[in-house]
């Protein structure tokens, strides 16, 4: 029951992820690729195969997700008529399950790391995550039936990684609200500076003064 819930909250959330997401740059907005912020000069910003999560349309996410769902129902059908396979199969499954999930949070490690910024980090969500840690820990560890070793070992690395990200919520907090943003590095204060020390140097719009320059062309010629 869990995992249904879990699944069908981040259908949910990709949803309204993708609805919301900044538009291209050539449409006004930034590019929409999830992470564009912090994906420059560090780990994040090698190229993904296939640009692999970071499509323009929404339409190649719901695909992928369709699709990893038929291979996974056509692999159950046919490896249960097999129990040796099945068996290989099931667990290698779990692993691969549980390390993804113990590794989500390590995007968001990155980001926070090279914008030194936790802006748009709620400290509820960091708080319900620590504390799903320690119940999960606790029960991993006290639990009278046999726990897998694999459960234990992911649910370790998710605490460390979220306490990490505690300790990056601590030193960053939402970032220093004077610091230039990097695709922005023109400061508020150069464009003040040029307006309110004196009066504007021209009052021209930019199609009055491309029609004078070319009216002066042609009277060169």
């Amino acid at each position: 029951m869990q995992s249904l819930i879990m699944v069908g909250m981040q259908v949910v959330l990709l949803k309204i992820a993708l609805d919301h997401r900044p538009g291209p740059s050539s449409k006004g907005g930034e590019a929409s690729l999830p992470f564009a912020g912090a994906q420059q000069d560090n780990v994040l910003s090698a190229q993904r195969p296939y640009n692999f999560w970071q499509w323009r349309s929404p339409k190649p996410y719901w695909q992928f997700l369709i699709y990893l769902f038929g291979a996974l129902l056509v692999c159950e059908l046919l490896l249960s008529f097999l129990p040796p396979l099945y068996a290989f199969y099931s667990a290698m499954l779990g692993y691969i399950g549980l390390s993804v999930e113990a590794t989500l949070a390590i995007p968001q490690i990155l980001a926070n790391s090279q914008s030194r910024s936790c802006k748009g980090f709620r400290l509820s969500v960091l708080v319900a995550w620590l504390g799903g840690d320690a119940m999960k820990i606790f029960w991993f560890f006290t639990a009278t039936t046999d726990i897998p070793v694999a459960f234990k070992v992911c649910g370790l690395f998710q605490a460390a990684c979220d306490c990490f990200l505690g300790a990056q919520y601590l030193q960053y907090g939402d970032g220093d609200v004077d610091e230039v943003v990097k695709e922005h590095p023109l400061e508020e204060g150069q464009w003040s500076s040029a307006f309110m020390n004196g009066p504007r140097p021209h009052s021209r719009s930019f199609s009055q003064m491309k029609g004078s320059t070319l009216y002066s062309d042609s009277e060169a010629d």
